[in-house]
């Protein structure tokens, strides 16, 4: 009926590329660890392919489903993020990893409930904005951010500080998008500051990460061991890097290399020209996400565009200013590439929205063209 549009294109394409390269570095940053660990190198590259094919299958259901639908059972969404977030604290369910709990396991199935549950709140949120006429009210303000800081409070007792800041600011621009005053939004951050040095202070691992990202030689086999590894990794790759599978800092001297930092051996291995290109594939794929939210036939979808690219834009920001040593450490996988079948196969659903969303304008555009020229 009607041509598929470059942004289609270009949203898949950069997608299955990002999805296929993290199967291709989950299996060169982990090989060493896999086989010591389970005896098996391709451990961790299986899990990740059977993540890619459920990832595709879910994008496919989305993009095929209207977008609209997601809107009738808003609440819904809402509450089943609450509920997901919980069951973490829940004993029979929980599974805990150096100190932290945001896992819960069942069947043999390993969920991280935060990367779906950040989802539920953008399709709330994206519901709720589009039909009020404006935010710049005490009572909706406040309505939202009590919403919205249940979720953060939840990730935050896990503890997961990155996807509690990603979440957070993913609100904060939300509320910037549906016309928040500029100085209610400033005046937003005076308390948020405020929490995030409470936090800090409470916790004294966080404030040990913090002196080892000012200065992570001044211990760098415990604290600063990570980062500096990091930076071997980034440095030691140069322009053109060492070669795909020739990573020195993936044979178990670079920490969690198939997950978190699985951006270092990326630059350890296709060099500066490669980790560019990588970035350049998001790029054009938030951009792209973006673009459809610009075009969207109404309010709820341009908010449900913004929301996924926010919280992509976010975590790919965050998770490069981590590994190159620009702010503190703090676990954040990068979108499709690191390791975590959750987080891609949510991912891949959330571009399937987006398809849809993009499927839905075009289709509308397409039935004016046609009462138009029945009009003439």
């Amino acid at each position: 009926m009607f041509k598929t549009s470059k942004t289609r294109i270009l949203i898949i394409s950069c997608t299955i590329i990002l999805a296929l390269l993290g199967v291709l570095f989950v299996y060169s940053a982990s090989k060493y660890s896999a086989n010591g660990q389970y005896g098996d190198k391709f451990f961790y590259m299986k899990k990740q392919l059977v993540g890619v094919i459920l990832g595709v299958v879910g994008m496919f259901i989305t993009s095929k489903v209207n977008y609209k639908i997601y809107k009738k059972f808003y609440i819904a969404f809402y509450v089943i993020g609450i509920v997901l977030l919980a069951l973490v604290f829940v004993p029979f369910l929980s599974k805990s990893s150096y100190g932290a709990t945001r896992w819960i396991a069942i069947g043999g199935i390993t969920i991280q409930p935060s990367e779906i549950a950040k989802f539920c709140l953008i399709i709330f949120l994206s519901t709720y904005l589009s039909k009020i006429e404006t935010i710049n009210t005490i009572k909706r303000l406040i309505f939202v951010l009590f919403l919205g800081g249940i979720y953060l409070i939840e990730i935050m007792l896990e503890p997961n500080m990155s996807i509690t800041i990603c979440v957070g600011m993913t609100l904060l621009f939300m509320l910037f998008i549906s016309g928040l005053k500029l100085t209610t939004f400033a005046l937003l951050g005076v308390p948020i500051l405020a929490l995030g040095v409470v936090l800090v202070i409470l916790e004294p691992y966080r404030l040990s990460r913090i002196v080892a990202f000012v200065n992570p030689w001044k211990n760098p086999l415990e604290e600063g061991y990570q980062l500096i590894q990091s930076l071997y990794a980034i440095g030691s790759g140069g322009l053109f890097g060492v070669g795909i599978f020739n990573s020195r800092q993936a044979r178990l001297f670079l920490p969690f290399a198939e997950s978190d930092f699985i951006f270092s051996i990326i630059a350890e291995e296709i060099g500066f020209i490669g980790s560019v290109c990588v970035l350049l594939v998001y790029l054009i794929l938030i951009i792209s996400i973006f673009k459809v939210g610009i075009k969207a036939k109404d309010k709820y979808g341009t908010f449900l565009c913004f929301g996924i690219g926010a919280i992509l834009s976010l975590q790919v920001l965050v998770n490069i200013a981590v590994v190159t040593g620009s702010i503190p450490p703090t676990g954040l996988p990068l979108p499709f590439i690191s390791a975590g079948s959750t987080s891609l196969v949510v991912f891949m659903s959330a571009i399937g929205i987006v398809l849809n969303i993009d499927k839905q304008s075009r289709k509308g555009q397409f039935a004016n063209l046609i009462r138009r020229q029945k009009a003439i």
